[in-house]
């Protein structure tokens, strides 16, 4: 969870909230937390590698849109690991002051997507043993960091300075900020997909989900504060895409440049390996349910393996035609509907196989559409195209599976 979503979106989230940026986390984590109840109510029942694949079918069955929501998510989590890749790119960039609008910068996230594809083909043991000494590192490294930001600013913590130059901004560009800060924390969703490999997965699962949004919190809350205290709003948002590594410069002077990419770095590898294995594992429980199109292309390659592939390669293209700000816009789109889709089958289609608190289900129902309007309504005033492209996936999605299962059925 903690990679691209703070090295990256820290800097958009400030493009959307100015100085009040830290709290916009909070908001964010809040409704995150709403959602995550349903998820968790879904995995006490339905624990299994397929997570939210499996939750939708159990809702509503195996027809058009249960596969379609499904694949919007499979999509956010890929869009996800572009957005990984390319902050990858732009931050080992700052080590030979190269510029973000290389063309180095989706070079070096192919790559790092191409290790990723590697690392997956291993043993569990493997990936497990890799990402869990890896995220210790970077979390340590983050609050060495948010330390430093505070040292240096006498411990004095405050928000940045305004931009007084900056436009006004309304309401619903505040609550527009929240929705990319839910992509901070929506990577809590692949744990749903490790229902086999964990032990006691009805438990462990929801344990996993609170910890991971109580840790990245506390982390997030100490970098906006760290950086914050070092920049001002105009300089975080000029540096949006970098905002960490020009943080670093005050703080730790020369050194601050190295150790802040080099955790960038351990954070973008970390997270797009644990996202490669959770998509490929809900595309190969779609593919076993013959509920997508897929053909195994030999024998001893299974289709957890062949789906790696079909994960990278979308991502891959991904990387390389969009930029960090509207990756992100597509994913909190796709992923923001999908939410709720999830609620409305556990509030409506299950309240009878499933005992939750409805009003906590309607309430993340609602919630995600409030953030999901204000964000739709920038983006059209502001990149349409975002939107336009988000529309012509999801209407792809449900074409392509209309016709799919229509002649699966007949």
């Amino acid at each position: 969870m903690i990679s691209a979503g703070i090295f990256a979106l820290l800097g958009q989230v400030a493009e959307l909230s100015n100085r009040w940026f830290p709290l916009i986390f909070v908001v964010g984590a809040i409704i995150t937390t709403f959602s995550a109840y349903s998820y968790i109510k879904y995995s006490q029942h339905y624990p299994s590698a397929g997570g939210i694949g499996m939750y939708l079918v159990k809702a509503y069955g195996k027809g058009v849109l249960p596969t379609v929501v499904a694949l919007m998510m499979i999509l956010s989590m890929v869009i996800n690991q572009s957005l990984v890749a390319r902050t990858f790119g732009t931050y080992t960039m700052q080590l030979f002051g190269g510029s973000t609008n290389s063309w180095i910068v989706p070079l070096l996230g192919v790559g790092l997507l191409i290790f990723s594809l590697l690392i997956n083909l291993s043993s569990n043991f493997i990936i497990q043993t890799f990402t869990s000494v890896t995220s210790v590192i970077k979390i340590i490294g983050l609050v060495v960091f948010s330390l430093g930001g505070f040292i240096a600013a006498n411990l004095v913590v405050d928000l940045a300075e305004v931009d007084t130059q900056a436009p006004e901004l309304m309401p619903v560009h505040y609550i527009a900020a929240v929705a990319l800060s839910i992509l901070a924390f929506k990577g809590f969703t692949t744990i749903t997909n490790n229902g086999k490999e964990i032990r006691h997965p009805k438990n462990n699962v929801g344990r996993a989900i609170i910890l991971s949004i109580i840790i990245s919190l506390i982390a997030y809350l100490l970098i906006a504060f760290a950086v914050s205290s070092a920049l001002t709003v105009s300089e975080i948002i000029t540096a949006k895409d970098y905002a960490l590594a020009e943080a670093s410069k005050p703080v730790f002077e020369g050194f601050g440049l190295w150790f802040t990419v080099i955790l960038a770095i351990i954070a973008t590898v970390t997270g797009i390996i644990a996202s490669v294995f959770a998509v490929s594992r809900l595309i190969a429980m779609l593919a076993d349910m013959e509920l997508i199109p897929h053909k195994p292309l030999k024998k001893d390659i299974n289709t957890q393996q062949q789906t790696i592939f079909y994960t990278v390669i979308i991502a891959i293209i991904l990387t390389v035609l969009f930029d960090l700000t509207r990756i992100a816009s597509l994913g909190a789109i796709l992923y923001l509907i999908m939410d709720m889709i999830i609620h409305y089958g556990l509030g409506k289609k299950l309240s009878k196989d499933i005992d939750s608190n409805k009003l906590i289900v309607r309430s993340a129902f609602i919630l995600d559409g409030i953030v999901l309007s204000a964000f739709l309504y920038i983006k059209i005033t502001t990149d349409l195209l975002v939107v336009i492209v988000s529309g012509i996936i999801i209407i792809s999605l449900f074409v392509m599976q209309k016709v799919f299962l229509t002649q699966k059925s007949s």
